[in-house]
């Protein structure tokens, strides 16, 4: 706060210290306080308080210290407090109505008056006459006292020249004011005030604002003929006007650059122009003609943003008018612009006008008229707005039909004279008319089907179910067939095509369509079928059939009308055998459903269905496996019907994994999501012979010719995709000569990469072109090319040119060979995440069959070959899938193997070679998981507890923990212990001591026997940290329930005095070195003493621990303990239970002249310059000897008698005054006080570092 605001509010509050019940009053004058504070919920809590006050006490001084208090506080210098006062006081005079309003307008003038204030605090004035106003409006009593509002509007008016402060603030108060007094205060109070701002209204636009604000609000006194005297014309918007309307709505966008706003002025004559019938007139010149005369900014961003808010206001001509006109057109070039990085985007804005439209127009037509004209404004076909836009579900469901109609229509009949189509001067330039027509369409069409799709895969959009079947219809109708002659059995052949369909379009309509699939397998029923039944089904209709069964039964529809029908690619006789065939085994099956529903006849319906959709795709490719697949479907139905003799596998289970397998190896995200599906009903059926089908397609090393053939094949049929995907992308640049150059550059970098990796061979080849045209100089020959004549340069040119090409062609071959082994590595990688899906499946489904421990050694295999892999993200995530799959849902699950007793001597013998590979790898990360599969192993061993009562069979394993079923003790025993021996003795071991604790707290049994171990190694463990570890083992198998039951007794006795003398002997090993790892180990080991002597303290035991406590005493000898800490605390707190406290230490100050007399008596402190000594050569000259005595004994004494009431300056006084003694000496003693001083300095910096240690210890 400055000096003069400080001088002005103590002369303010001089007249008001009287007041002794103010004095006496703290928690009124608290109420002032809070309303200054940055906090609101403080603010409006002081408020309510305030007012509560007054009207309690009701004393006329307390209510005139707080009329003069919040006056003042109006101009507080502080931004937030002034809304606080303000408030404050308008509820104080809504409440206190007694109270005159003119009173509080003249002190407000009086108190904030811009003339009389200083120029500093001129600024603060400004904002106390504003919320000075505010209050006085908010008080809601404005309309009682007419001279008031008056006199605020000529205070907003003085106050309006300021807004580099206040911005348009006055204006949109008077604005507020308006819009609150009755037309009678206007018309005799007012009006008169107002007449100069509401003449000069196309100056500003707060004056425009002013008199669009009043006409709204009093129409009967702004009459034509009044606005004619005051305008000089009867209307606003008129052609006389626009000009001057221009020059306001340009000053109006500027000045809301910042906030990147609509004006509230353009949407108030939007607004008046709908009034008073001029909107094309207004909109034309004004907007469309008078915005868009400056280069794009924000003249543009206001004609856009006034359009998407003139949406709700407009009808339904109007809106078409406008949706087809220029501002529309400025606004797709604004989108394309946009699209570069660093540019301004108004599409969310625009996207959320249509939104705040859509959901609040009741009117379809209105919604629809709005979804095709942005839809129809396009550039070169495409449109500008993004095909999954998601403003289409707000509309009603008419309006999404009549939508999907119309994009139907322009797809068949594409009218490019309708759209509002643009582009730039360029493109305009370069392409020809005919090649960008056809090209449009293209791109037209393109955006219609992905369009389509969208609305479908939006499930918040509103539809039925017959306009998804149409959709759907439409799309595989057009992608597979085309029409001979119309049918009235198919609707899609009523209209056709008026431009044919390319390759191209139809590549992305088949692509289209089974992302229709994928969509139409997840859709949800309807709301009102879902009311009905409580589960939630996937992928049906309202009457339980498959959305692609539908879709079948359409294909097979359009297969019978060869006359009115042709595909585009016809079946072959067998494909179409296969196609009947694929339907006869649904029908079959869905004749078996009827009589029992089963998942696993559904999703053999599903798979059945699936393929033969991809029949139409790729059907050389599914042939065979739809024959697989009927044959196998066939067998496993036999299977169900005959017993087989036991012994024989079911051979169908093979060959579905097969097909699945080969299913997988398809680009498509539905054929995955149906083979875990029918992976997932045949799990109970899978043999040993189909899991190892899956587990060596994962398995690099036995990957056959036939799998990686499949890869290649479908390698080629994405890189055609790709192709064709490159292609659609190049049709989209604006510039297409930029392509020719991608490709020179390329093949000069190829070339360049070519010289670089030359081969002896290549230079050979090069030798013998050149000596065969004699181009090469012999050594002993001084000739020069200059010999050779035309005709053999030209030969030369020949050779050397054959060559260099075909060193091209070597080096680009080489490069598409790489490329391709890349290709096929990533198909590779692709195709074994997805088979991983299978695996997840079955150990999901299937976790406690016997088959499941054949998944443990490949799983562990494929971790460890991915941790030493490359650090490709797909490795990655194949890593970490497989890696989940392992660890979270096959080691950790609840279900595992429990008939495993007829295979003990496996699972051992299995057991045993995981612990030994655990041992010996490098990696703790890959150890912890062979671990983790030992522990799931010994846990199938051990298998359920026995049944010996069945109603609490589980709780038999939890009271007896001895109990081990199968497992082999004494040889699983040796291994674990073999391992932790390993652990103990070994300076880089995998094993962590986290695996061990694992162990020990799910196996007690083998706890207990690995036990005398681990106390073993407390003192005989290879590093300090192994036998730290080895105490936290100990601790935590001490600590054990189940530990200490199985050990009751002497048992239990004899480790307790074992780990006594174990501790006692670790202890007497501590040296002083300080190392992490000692004393990291000698906090263990304090932990495992502190539960051993609190336990035998607490069962008192009969156990000596007079060892370890002679041990312990004369530990703080040995290390250096501070104050706090970790190994302090633990100390003391082991200590505490044999009777010895911690010492008290107490804080005191050192005597840091004490500490100087006695390190140098005879020293000064401080330090001064020559000049300082010169000037005191006139005082009195003391003896050397008194003066040191008496500078250096009473300081010592006022040290000793008044240590506390020290500060800061009386010791710099005192130091400066010994410093000045020995500069009164003569000139021969100077030398010796220089180096005295600087004795004292270093002096006194010891005194500081020791203090400093005092205070941190």
């Amino acid at each position: 706060m400055s000096v003069e605001m400080v001088e002005l509010s103590a002369k303010a509050a001089e007249p008001l210290r009287p007041a002794g019940v103010l004095q006496q009053n703290r928690v009124f004058l608290d109420f002032f306080w809070d309303l200054a504070k940055p906090d609101q919920e403080v603010r409006l809590k002081a408020v309510e308080n305030l007012i509560q006050y007054l009207k309690t006490e009701n004393k006329a001084d307390e209510l005139e210290y707080t009329f003069k208090r919040l006056v003042d506080g109006l101009s507080h210098t502080r931004e937030t407090a002034r809304p606080g006062f303000s408030l404050a006081l308008g509820q104080v005079l809504s409440a206190f109505k007694d109270v005159s309003l003119q009173s509080i307008l003249n002190r407000i003038k009086e108190k904030h008056s811009l003339q009389a204030v200083k120029k500093k605090l001129a600024r603060n004035a400004m904002f106390g006459n504003l919320f000075g106003v505010l209050a006085l409006q908010q008080s809601g009593r404005l309309v009682e006292e007419p001279q008031v509002v008056l006199g605020c509007v000529t205070l907003l008016q003085s106050l309006t020249p300021h807004k580099q402060h206040l911005k348009d603030l006055p204006s949109k108060t008077m604005m507020d004011i308006l819009t609150e007094i009755p037309e009678e205060v206007f018309e005799e109070v007012l009006l008169g005030a107002l007449q100069t701002d509401l003449a000069s209204a196309f100056n500003t636009p707060e004056q425009l604002q002013l008199l669009l604000v009043a006409l709204q609000r009093f129409p009967q006194t702004l009459k034509p003929k009044k606005l004619k005297k005051l305008l000089g014309s009867s209307t606003i918007i008129n052609a006389d006007n626009i000009p001057k309307l221009i020059e306001v709505l340009k000053m109006a966008a500027h000045s809301v650059k910042k906030e990147l706003t609509l004006p509230a002025v353009a949407l108030d004559l939007l607004k008046l122009s709908l009034k008073e019938d001029s909107f094309q007139l207004f909109w034309n010149k004004a907007i469309t003609e008078g915005m868009f005369t400056e280069p794009s900014g924000v003249t543009h961003y206001l004609s856009f943003r006034l359009l998407g808010s003139a949406l709700p206001l407009l009808s339904l001509s109007q809106l078409k008018e406008v949706l087809a006109g220029e501002v529309m057109m400025h606004y797709g070039e604004h989108v394309l612009a946009s699209q570069k990085p660093g540019r301004f985007k108004l599409a969310p804005e625009m996207d959320t006008y249509v939104s705040d439209f859509l959901q609040a127009c009741p009117d379809s037509d209105k919604q629809l008229a709005v979804m095709v004209g942005f839809s129809s404004l396009t550039h070169m076909g495409l449109a500008v707005v993004l095909p999954v836009w998601k403003v289409v579900q707000y509309l009603q469901p008419e309006a999404v039909r009549s939508y999907v109609e119309w994009l139907k229509g322009m797809f068949l009949q594409p009218r490019m004279e309708v759209l509002l189509d643009f582009s730039t001067r360029k493109q305009k330039g370069k392409q020809e008319a005919g090649e960008q027509k056809d090209s449009a369409i293209f791109r037209l069409r393109r955006w219609i089907v992905s369009r389509l799709a969208s609305i479908i895969d939006n499930s918040q959009v509103k539809k039925q179910e017959d306009l998804i079947t149409d959709v759907a219809r439409f799309v595989f109708f057009h992608a597979f067939f085309c029409t001979k002659k119309a049918s009235s059995d198919i609707s899609e052949t009523s209209s056709k095509l008026s431009v044919p369909l390319d390759e191209k379009t139809r590549g992305v309509l088949v692509n289209s369509f089974f992302g229709l699939l994928m969509s139409l397998y997840h859709m949800p029923l309807s709301d009102d079928s879902a009311a009905v039944s409580q589960r939630r089904v996937l992928g049906v209709t309202a009457d339980g059939t498959m959305w692609i069964y539908r879709l079948v039964q359409y294909a097979q529809l359009l297969l019978n009308h060869p006359k009115h029908i042709q595909r585009v690619h016809p079946f072959s006789p067998e494909q179409r055998q296969a196609w009947d065939s694929m339907l006869e085994s649904v029908e079959n099956l869905k004749k078996k459903d009827k009589k029992s529903v089963t998942a696993e006849s559904g999703a053999f319906q599903q798979l059945f269905l699936l393929v033969g959709m991809h029949l139409f795709k790729a059907p050389d490719e599914l042939l065979d496996i739809m024959k697989d697949l009927q044959s196998c479907v066939d067998k496993a139905q036999e299977k169900k019907t005959k017993k087989k003799k036991q012994g024989e596998e079911p051979e169908w289970v093979e060959v579905m994994v097969d097909i699945l397998l080969s299913l997988l190896s398809q680009q498509n995200r539905l054929i995955r999501q149906v083979c875990k599906t029918v992976f997932s009903s045949i799990c109970p059926h899978v043999t040993a012979a189909a899991l190892t089908a899956i587990l060596d397609v994962l398995d690099p090393d036995k990957e056959d010719e036939e799998d990686s053939a499949v890869v290649v094949t479908d390698d080629a049929n994405k890189t055609a995709k790709r192709k064709l995907e490159e292609d659609d992308d190049d049709e989209e640049m604006e510039d297409d000569d930029e392509d020719g150059s991608d490709e020179d550059s390329d093949g000069d970098e190829a070339m360049e990469e070519g010289m670089e990796e030359v081969d002896q061979s290549f230079r050979l080849e090069l030798m013998k072109v050149l000596q065969q045209q004699n181009a090469l100089a012999a050594e002993e020959d001084a000739s020069s090319d200059e010999d050779l004549d035309d005709n053999a340069m030209m030969k030369l040119d020949q050779s050397l040119s054959a060559l260099f090409s075909e060193q091209k062609k070597k080096i680009q071959a080489k490069k598409d060979e790489k490329t391709k082994l890349q290709k096929e590595k990533t198909l590779v990688r692709e195709f074994r995440i997805k088979v991983l899906d299978l695996v997840e499946v079955f150990v999901a489904r299937q976790a406690g069959s016997p088959l499941i421990i054949g998944l443990v050694e490949p799983l562990l295999n494929m971790i460890d070959r991915g941790m030493s892999s490359g650090s490709e993200q797909q490795e990655q995530d194949f890593l970490r899938r497989a890696a989940d799959i392992f660890r979270n849902q096959l080691c950790r699950s609840k279900v595992y193997c429990r008939t495993a007793a007829d295979r003990q001597g496996e699972l051992h013998d299995l057991l045993d070679k995981l612990m030994s590979k655990a041992q010996k790898l490098s990696d703790s990360s890959v150890c912890l998981y062979y671990f983790s599969a030992s522990l799931y192993l010994v846990k199938v061993l051990r298998g359920a507890p026995p049944a010996e009562a069945k109603e609490a069979a589980d709780g038999a394993a939890t009271s007896d923990p001895r109990f081990m079923g199968n497992v082999d003790v004494d040889r699983v025993s040796s291994l674990f212990r073999d391992a932790l021996v390993s652990f103990m003795s070994r300076r880089k071991s995998p094993l962590t001591s986290q695996m061990f604790t694992d162990l020990f707290c799910r196996f007690p049994v083998l706890c207990v026997n690995l036990l005398d171990t681990a106390v073993q190694h407390i003192t005989t463990g290879v590093r300090e940290h192994q036998q730290g570890q080895a105490c936290v083992l100990v601790l935590r198998a001490m600590q054990s329930r189940d530990v200490q039951q199985i050990l009751s007794g002497a048992k239990w006795m004899k480790l307790c005095e074992q780990v006594t003398l174990q501790l006692a002997a670790s202890l007497e090993q501590v040296s002083q070195a300080e190392s992490k790892g000692a004393k990291e180990k000698l906090v263990k080991t304090l932990e495992l003493c502190q539960f051993l002597v609190k336990h035998v303290h607490w069962k008192k035991l009969s156990v000596d621990l007079e060892p370890l406590r002679n041990v312990l005493q004369p530990l703080t000898n040995v290390v250096t303990f501070k104050k706090t800490g970790t190994l302090e605390d633990t100390y003391w707190a082991v200590m505490k239970h044999f009777g010895v406290m911690k010492p008290k230490t107490e804080k005191t100050k050192p005597d840091k002249d004490a500490e100087q007399q006695e390190g140098a008596p005879k020293k000064k402190k401080g330090f001064l310059p020559e000049t300082k000594k010169r000037k005191k050569r006139n005082k009195p000259v003391l003896e050397p000897a008194g003066e040191k005595s008496s500078s250096t004994n009473k300081p010592g004494e006022e040290t000793g008698q008044a240590k506390k009431k020290r500060d800061k300056k009386p010791k710099q006084k005192r130091a400066a005054d010994g410093a000045a003694a020995p500069s009164q000496s003569g000139p021969a003693k100077r030398s010796k006080t220089q180096t005295d001083s600087k004795a004292d300095k270093k002096q006194k910096k010891k005194s500081k570092q020791k203090k400093g240690g005092g205070k941190q210890m």
